[in-house]
């Protein structure tokens, strides 16, 4: 028979597996629930009726909504495991929250990994050759055709991938240990080809977080009402008036006379342009005082805190690289949840990292779109195609992903990374992690230094009404002349 402390034993690890499990399945529950709504509202609205296009479509935004999910449960590893760990050295034997221990918190980072590889490599492909297939020719349509296309191509894919990890490992490393690791799959081929993607990913981030940081303050400018400094409004919003009204007897002479040759559609661009030029003005007029010259200065002073604190917590991170092996990115197999604060103020310094990581996924993401290559990425409300869609999710996945280690890379926080996020190779690279640390520094710095100089010359010329002696051509043409619905010209 068996100890009774071997059963007891048995029973806690069994009760403990299964509430795990239960926390995950209710924490990816919530996160599925709010990516799909917030694809719903970007996807283009579908027709009523149910056909073939509409099954395919709706599999490839299941498929969309787990990666999504997926992506916001990378964004919210390392702040969920910081907070527990301060929980659980504040409260160490409080029964309520004995749920929340290491092995969940382990749990976490290797379903997060095992799902990001699993969306990243299958699931996002799938749903793109899906959405493109139509079945082998001669063979019956439908979507078990269509299937079986996408399984072909997701075949083709992989071996083509493989082939190229196999032919980039055997150039960096050609040695016989080597070699003979490439014929492992599972053990090296996955590991290495993620950590590739995850390289990619912290260069991404790397590229987009310094811009998005300098982008946010025009961001939050368009948000918040500007005060108002040397500035008549009623002058202004009576300027935007003239030239509405200008637009708007060019843009019926313009369909009216056939003869012209004018672009109706450019005059429309410009007198939507104008018309929201005039509402923002309307809008600043009627905000109250406090919203004018406390909300936004306030909002700026906390941006450009924080992108400050990050620089500053950069570099101090450069210097500890230098000096100190242990500040070096790693990989930790044994969690000490509960043991020691991760930042030396405590509570209020781990709530300050847990900040800066969500300051800083923001801003990658701002700066994601901010870049040209990418802008044209950037989803509509109810007007997003799934193809546009899918290529959303693959890009937030990869950032988010490559957030905990960029973050643990720049010493935004000590808390070492766990699972395959610590197994990438490039993290025991000393020259990789100072070069990085050094570009982010300096590149963030410049963004900044252009940013503030640029908007300060702006504001300058704004101030002194200068900026309306550099009217466009097509501003220029609209005041000077209108055209009757005759043809004939009539001048100011």
């Amino acid at each position: 028979m068996m100890d009774p402390d071997d059963v007891t034993i048995r029973e806690q690890n069994f009760h403990s597996q299964v509430r795990e499990y239960i926390i995950c399945f209710l924490l990816f529950t919530i996160l599925y629930t709010i990516s799909y709504f917030i694809i719903t509202k970007y996807k283009r609205k579908p027709d009523d009726h149910e056909d073939e296009d509409a099954i395919v479509n709706r599999i490839s935004l299941f498929l969309c909504t787990f990666t999504l999910a997926v992506s916001a449960g990378a964004v919210l590893l390392l702040p969920f495991s910081i907070i527990s760990n301060e929980i659980l050295l504040s409260f160490p034997q409080t029964y309520y929250i004995q749920w929340l221990n290491g092995s969940l918190i382990r749990g976490l980072w290797n379903l997060v990994s095992l799902f990001s590889n699993l969306s990243l490599f299958v699931l996002m492909p799938f749903a793109y050759f899906f959405l493109e297939s139509e079945g082998f020719a001669g063979s019956k349509k439908g979507i078990k055709a269509r299937i079986l296309e996408t399984l072909v191509m997701l075949i083709l894919l992989g071996l083509l991938i493989l082939g190229i990890v196999w032919v980039a490992s055997a150039l960096i490393d050609n040695d016989a240990a080597s070699m003979e690791s490439l014929y492992d799959l599972w053990e090296f081929y996955l590991p290495y080809l993620y950590s590739c993607i995850s390289l990619m990913g912290g260069l991404l981030l790397l590229l987009c977080t310094p811009v998005g940081l300098s982008r946010m303050f025009t961001v939050m400018g368009q948000l918040l009402v500007k005060p108002t400094i040397l500035e008549d409004l009623d002058e202004q919003i009576y300027c935007v008036g003239l030239q509405e009204e200008a637009l708007k007897r060019r843009f019926n002479g313009a369909y009216m006379t056939s003869h012209l040759k004018y672009n109706s559609e450019d005059l429309e661009q410009e007198l939507d342009r104008v018309r929201s030029k005039k509402s923002k003005l309307e809008r600043r007029k009627k905000a109250s005082a406090w919203e004018r010259n406390l909300v936004y200065p306030v909002v700026m002073l906390i941006l450009l805190a924080g992108t400050a604190i990050s620089v500053l917590l950069v570099a101090f991170n450069i210097l500890a690289l230098l000096v100190d092996e242990t500040a070096m990115p790693k990989g930790s197999q044994e969690l000490g949840l509960g043991k020691a604060s991760l930042s030396a103020f405590g509570f209020v310094g781990a709530a300050i990292e847990i900040i800066l990581i969500f300051y800083l996924m923001v801003s990658s993401v701002v700066g994601f779109y901010s870049l040209r290559f990418f802008a044209d990425l950037a989803p509509t409300k109810d007007d997003t195609t799934m193809t546009k869609i899918i290529g959303n999710c693959v890009s937030i996945l990869v950032l988010s992903s490559a957030l905990p280690v960029m973050s643990r890379t720049l010493g935004i926080t000590r808390f070492d990374l766990l699972g395959d996020f610590g197994r990438f190779n490039w993290l025991g690279n000393f020259y990789i992690v100072v070069s990085y640390n050094l570009l982010f520094a300096v590149v963030t710095t410049l963004c900044l230094i252009r940013k503030f100089t640029s908007a300060v010359r702006e504001e300058l010329l704004q101030a002194f009404g200068l900026n309306n002696l550099h009217l466009s051509n097509r501003t220029q043409d609209t005041e000077k002349v209108l055209h009757s619905a005759n043809g004939h010209q009539k001048s100011f």
